[in-house]
């Protein structure tokens, strides 16, 4: 196992490596304290060795390029009612409510008032709780892949994403946008976390004649965007070379 020191979880190496620079600039900004007299006292050490040497932030990874895109995508298409099935609040959902309202349904409670954010609590694989042709664009991004696996605290079923995605189609208009996301790569599930999915299962078993596919993208494995990926016979069979990648599909029901 690995040494960590239990300071922000920094690795051993780092911290010793980074000592060094750390009370170099302790001493300098305490020589500069004492010249100035402004009223800023110092307290507890918390040293953040790492930050020095790290980018300035993260831009890849799925949640990050599926959330970005697709809001743009829903910026630029502008519906009349848009509504989320379980996708990231902290992410695509925010992302949505900076520029338009969006009603967001979750098995999981969400009790926080936030403008533009219309929270209703229910489970997609119950096809009692929806209501047909309820919206003319319709979101569930790295959400189906979870359905009646039990994570949640909904319940168990191994065709939870079947009933899921029939409540879906059920709740958007003819014509109606539908964007999801979920793991690409070979089809298995891996429980409790999530199901992973083949592009070709995808595409002729859950999208089959119902929607016309108006573009498809994809995060692969490295946490790169690739926009407007080609549906050929080869990215069918291979799931564009993922093995846990995350395919982003913008559909339109026909």
């Amino acid at each position: 196992m690995r040494l960590q020191l239990l300071i922000k979880g920094v690795p051993f190496f780092i911290f010793i490596r980074g000592i060094p620079s750390f009370l170099r600039d302790y001493r300098e900004i305490r020589r500069q304290a004492e010249q100035s007299g402004m009223g800023f006292p110092f307290g507890k050490f918390y040293p953040c060795i790492e930050d020095k040497h790290q980018k300035s932030g993260t831009a890849s990874g799925h949640y990050f390029h599926q959330d970005l895109l697709v809001a743009n995508k829903i910026f630029m298409n502008k519906p009349g009612k848009h509504v989320d099935i379980g996708s990231r609040i902290d992410g695509f959902v925010a992302h949505v409510a900076s520029f338009r309202e969006i009603e967001v349904f979750d098995i999981r409670e969400f009790t926080d008032r936030i403008q533009n954010i219309h929270f209703k609590r229910l489970d997609i694989m119950d096809g009692n709780t929806v209501s047909h042709e309820y919206c003319d664009s319709i979101s569930c991004l790295h959400a189906l892949e979870h359905f009646g696996l039990g994570r949640y605290g909904d319940r168990v079923d191994y065709n939870g994403h079947i009933l899921g995605w029939e409540n879906i189609h059920k709740m958007l208009e003819k014509g109606g946008k539908c964007y999801f996301s979920v793991p690409i790569g070979k089809q298995r599930i891996e429980f409790n976390a999530h199901r992973v999915f083949s592009v070709e299962y995808l595409v002729n078993v859950m999208i089959g004649s119902r929607y016309k596919v108006d573009s498809v993208s994809y995060v692969n494995d490295s946490g790169d965007l690739v926009k407007d990926a080609v549906l050929d016979e080869r990215s069918l069979k291979n799931s564009f070379s993922c093995n846990y990648g995350c395919g982003i599909f913008e559909l339109s029901k026909i």
